[in-house]
Parts: C-alpha cells; sequence; structure tokens
C-alpha cells in the first residue's frame, strides 16, 4: 500500500485526496500578496479575545471547522485531528481538539508541522485506518513575539535579518474518496543544524534543512526541480531563500523561476517585515488557499511543498544553544474522482 523506496521517502499509491481546506489569516496578512485567495480574514488581531493566546486558538478552530464545512463533512465525521503550533505544550492544537470528540494526535514540527501532519496523514489514509482526517496548523505574531522574543510592550528595535511571524492558521480535510488534489510522495526531513543560535536570523538557520530535504527527495525520487510546476518552500525569506539557492547550486541543483517561498513572498514591499514572513500559519494559510487553488484549476499540476521548522525552545535560546531545524517535503498532483 505505502512504498518507502529509499531511507526518507515515502510514495502513496493510493494518493490521499485533499477534498476540503480553509485559511484564516490576520488584518496585515489579508493585505499581503496572497489577501484575495484567504477565505476569512481577521478586522483585529485578538478575533474579539481577551489574550493573542486565546485569538490564535480560535483562529485554529475556525479554519478546522471551515475546512471540514468546505469538505461537506460535520466534525463527528472526523477521525483524527492532527495539529500542531508555537505555544508551549501545543495549546493552541490541544483547545481546539476539545471542542471536537474525535482522535488527536498532537505534533510538533515547528513551522514545517503543515507538511509533518500531512506526511502522517497520508500514511493513516493510505493504510485504510481511517476515512477522514483534519490537518492543521496556526500561528500568531504577538503570542510568538512574546513566547520565543520579547512582550511587543517593551518596543524593542528588530535586526533587518528578522522575520514576522504570520497571523494565520491552514487546514484541510485528507480522504479515501473524492475530488480534489492529491498527495503523491512525502520525504520526510531530517534535523540539521549548522550552529546558528540567532533567533532573529531563522531563515539562515533553516536553509540548510530545506538543502538537505530537497536533495534527499530529487535523489530518492529521481527527479530534478524543473520537474515541478512549483518548487515552495515555507518560510525562508529573502535571505534564508538565497542561502537555499546558493546551497543547492553546490549540490548540483538549479532553483530557477518555478521556486518560491511563501515567507518571502507573503508581504508587499511596503508592510515593513524585513526579511518576510514566518511561523506556522505562513506556509499553512499559503497551501490552503493560493496553491491548492492553483493545483484545482490546473494551473499548477505538480507542487514540491517543503515548509521548514526551527526546533528551538525560549528555554534553548536563553541558554545559548544552537538552533537545529528540519523540513518535510509533500508532492500535491492534481487529482480526478474515483
Amino acid at each position: 500500500m505505502i512504498k518507502n523506496n529509499q531511507t526518507q521517502t515515502i510514495v502513496f499509491r493510493k494518493k490521499p485526496k485533499i477534498i476540503g481546506y480553509y485559511s484564516v489569516v490576520g488584518p496585515k496578512e489579508k493585505n499581503g500578496f496572497f489577501g484575495p485567495y484567504f477565505d476569512y480574514a481577521l478586522n483585529d488581531d485578538c478575533f474579539g479575545e481577551n489574550s493573542y493566546e486565546k485569538a490564535e486558538r480560535k483562529i485554529l478552530e475556525h479554519a478546522v471547522l471551515g475546512a471540514i464545512e468546505k469538505a461537506k463533512l460535520q466534525p463527528s465525521d472526523i477521525s483524527v485531528l492532527l495539529s500542531g503550533d508555537l505555544l508551549n505544550q501545543i495549546i493552541s492544537s490541544t483547545f481546539t481538539a476539545r471542542q471536537y470528540e474525535t482522535n488527536f494526535i498532537g505534533l510538533y514540527g515547528a513551522c514545517s508541522t503543515m507538511a509533518e501532519s500531512m506526511a502522517v496523514g497520508g500514511v493513516f489514509i493510505e493504510s485504510g485506518l481511517f476515512d477522514n482526517i483534519v490537518c492543521a496548523t496556526v500561528s500568531h505574531f504577538s503570542s510568538a513575539e512574546r513566547q520565543y522574543r520579547f512582550p511587543l510592550e517593551l518596543g524593542n528595535q528588530r535586526p533587518p535579518t528578522s522575520q514576522w511571524t504570520v497571523t494565520g492558521a491552514g487546514a484541510l480535510v485528507l480522504s479515501q474518496k473524492g475530488e480534489g488534489p492529491v498527495i503523491s510522495m512525502a520525504t520526510i526531513g531530517k534535523v540539521v543544524d549548522w550552529g546558528i543560535c540567532d533567533v532573529n536570523n531563522m531563515g539562515a538557520a533553516m536553509a540548510p534543512a530545506a538543502m538537505s530535504t530537497l536533495v534527499a527527495h530529487f535523489k530518492e525520487t529521481k527527479t530534478r526541480p524543473e520537474d515541478y510546476d512549483l518548487v515552495v518552500t515555507g518560510d525562508l525569506g529573502k535571505h534564508g531563500s538565497e542561502v537555499l539557492i546558493d546551497l543547492m547550486e553546490e549540490e548540483g541543483y538549479s532553483l530557477g523561476d518555478n521556486y518560491g517561498d511563501c515567507g518571502q513572498m507573503y508581504y508587499k514591499n511596503n508592510q515593513k517585515v524585513f526579511m518576510g514572513g514566518s511561523g506556522c500559519g505562513c506556509s499553512a494559510s499559503v497551501l490552503n488557499s493560493y496553491i491548492l487553488r492553483k493545483v484545482e484549476e490546473g494551473e499548477y499540476n505538480k507542487v514540491l511543498f517543503v515548509p521548514t521548522g526551527a526546533l528551538l525552545s525560549p528555554l534553548s535560546c536563553q541558554q545559548g544553544d544552537t538552533i537545529p531545524c528540519i523540513a518535510h517535503a509533500i508532492v500535491i498532483e492534481k487529482g480526478v474522482a474515483k
């Protein structure tokens, strides 16, 4: 049923189907490049709650329910929820899960969580254990800043290499039956650490992990970047994308015009986000809006989706540890009904 043809890549023979997807973003994100494609945009970052953490949870709840409704299902039809986020003990995901009487598996891949959930969900669907699975993740600028850097009230100056954590969420429903784009392969990443410890230079820290996974994927599947309509990383930002392009050149792979990075493309130049977007919600909201819509419309027939994650914690940063990173790759193709 599932073919693992090498050490990292899984080939799905049944090709799990994405039958519903939904994106929720904040007001700043709505004004960015992908604004017209998002399903729902907040009027303010608090979303009617009295804390940013509660707002983040509500954003995820809204995205999960939206994906289920677009799949024309009920919450009771969902076999398991696969979700994670950036807050300690992934509380946005666990608190969301308590709203639904369904199985729950909490995941943590930092900003790679969307791909991680899709890889795990794909295995479950392919195996026949579950019929419908929700894969989801979320982030919030203000809650992430408070946890990983400094409270906004301090007004700390942001360095030029910093990125802006996206306030947003993305969710999709994987199913054995139905219509929609399909997952044909997943390449599981390895943890890579090249010694960077600056939490305001995430793009450079994560680029080697993206390179590692991309090279493994191309070698194991005997493909090259030009075999895909779109090769897209998650949130390397402007600097990290440039580093990745150089690293891939050294490995003999050229990332051409079909390469993009969600974080680099997310905001417009006048939005003052330095190197671009980041956070779990960055790649998740772009995937569950712009990318999947373009696949459905036939503009993209084969996409290599490679979100990256920095596996740090506030404690590890405070103790001066370097930042281990990871990237997972998912191949998404235009599907047909069966």
